[in-house]
């Protein structure tokens, strides 16, 4: 039997105590979180506001009568501050808590840039379900809003705010939307995203706000950016982006990785016996260049939290999380946008350090038959090595599922480092309301080998 401290309860912490406490029944877990909600879909915050969710409760996977319910021991509105590794023990709400083993899976925190006036009223950012809560009830009085970051947040929240005939400011410190896509991609969907809000979307790409107006209330008025334009709206979602949370770790002596984020190996160890760490608070390590890199989504922390309960729990059997692909996938009204691998450009800035002359095809081809009713286009685009044949990446914009179906493919190719010659030979299933009789990977894989053989 241990006792297994467990720091955070979002995904990789709920997912941590949950197998520690299953693995073996006689462990001691605890489960400490700042806030009052454990174990909920962050992810489900936008389709809320938007309303397809039509209770927030629907987000909440456990509550902590499930944990206790299952024999954890779980403490909502606790604050970790300082960690003794020496003595192992955590020092929580001024309490010293002894442990055998230490899982932290601090998470990510709203980046909120040093900015005039960023804490007035109506100002919102969306990471918890109050956040969520607070912008619905305000959007539903109000008739414009401003949203800062054109990521995935962004052009969800974009989505949802049109959708109840609010008029759309949108802000971006870069020069296009969806700046992890290429650039030729990132034009494809600001196209798409123009086209279907039409006159309800003002865009501001390039553009850094550098102070916010007040009202006499001191409520939000407006945003100036560095340019010297003002924009007006009735509120505002700062949608930048997150950073780990790894201060405590940071000041015990626990190595943080190039990124920022907690340094871990693949079985989720910190470089202090008995300490590990998971989800948004730690580095991953990128499946195709074997270098450090980050990024925050669920389903890597639920996989992160259940490698390090397994190797926290057991010293005979061990497991092993052995990187990511960096697999993205959102929705924009009808349209489906998703990503996987290496970016050409991320391609580009890694060609030195492991070797590669990337290259790429991109398609645009009927999703099914073309004579089947509701076949409409998918744009594809794949990205390898010229040299070796290896796939290294792909994007995908359309409308329909058909989109997720053909980057999951790629993904399953890409985790088992297959060349553009596997992808000729995959045998993709074929009926015409699911693909045309050549299936656009395929389509994208011919045209990707002619360039690779020029």
């Amino acid at each position: 039997m241990k006792k297994i401290i467990v720091i955070g309860g979002g995904a990789a912490g709920a997912k941590a105590a949950s197998k520690a406490k299953r693995l073996n029944p006689q462990n001691h877990v605890e489960l400490y979180c700042e806030s009052e909600n454990i174990a909920y879909s962050l992810c489900g915050l936008p389709y809320y506001i938007e309303g397809s969710v039509d209770k927030i409760e629907k987000l909440i996977i456990k509550t902590p009568k499930d944990f206790i319910e299952q024999g954890i021991q779980v403490f909502t509105k606790h604050t970790a501050s300082e960690i003794y590794p020496e003595k192992n023990c955590i020092l929580i709400n001024g309490n010293h808590i002894f442990y055998d083993e230490l899982i932290l899976a601090l998470g990510a925190k709203v980046e909120i840039p040093q900015i005039k006036n960023s804490d007035a009223k109506n100002i919102f950012t969306l990471r918890t379900l109050e956040d969520g809560i607070k912008i619905k009830e305000k959007m539903l009085i109000s008739n414009s809003v401003l949203i800062m970051g054109a990521g995935y947040v962004g052009i969800e929240l974009t989505e949802a705010f049109v959708k109840h005939g609010l008029n759309v400011k949108l802000v971006e410190i870069n020069e296009r939307i969806a700046h992890d896509f290429d650039e030729d991609f990132s034009k494809v969907i600001q196209k798409i995203i123009a086209n279907k809000c039409q006159n309800k979307l003002e865009t501001y790409y390039g553009e850094k706000v550098v102070e916010f107006n007040t009202d006499e209330n001191g409520g939000f008025r407006s945003a100036v950016t560095e340019s010297g334009n003002e924009i007006f709206a009735d509120f505002c979602v700062m949608a930048i982006g997150a950073k780990p949370c790894v201060e405590i770790a940071k000041n015990s002596g626990i190595t943080l990785g190039t990124t920022g984020s907690i340094d871990v190996d693949n079985r989720m160890r910190t470089n202090i016996t008995n300490i590990f760490a998971c989800g948004d608070c730690a580095q991953k390590y990128s499946v195709i260049t074997r270098q450090p890199t980050y990024i925050g989504l669920g389903t890597i922390a639920n996989k992160e939290g259940r490698v390090a309960a397994i190797n926290a729990t057991s010293q005979e059997h061990y497991e092993t999380f052995d990187g990511i692909l960096k697999s993205t996938i959102t929705r924009f009204f009808d349209y489906t946008i998703s990503k996987t691998g290496l970016t050409m450009d991320e391609a580009v800035c890694n060609s030195n350090n492991i070797n590669l002359e990337p290259v790429s095809a991109t398609v645009v081809k009927k999703d099914k038959a073309g004579y089947m009713p509701g076949a409409n286009e998918i744009t594809l685009k794949l990205i390898a090595d010229k040299r070796s044949g290896e796939l290294l990446g792909a994007q995908s914009v359309g409308t329909g599922a058909n989109v997720a179906q053909r980057i999951n493919t790629i993904t399953s190719a890409l985790q088992s480092r297959l060349g553009v010659d596997d992808i000729l030979h995959l045998d993709l299933p074929y009926a015409p309301p699911f693909s045309g009789s050549i299936d656009p990977v395929l389509t994208a894989a011919y045209k990707l080998k002619d360039i690779i053989n020029k």
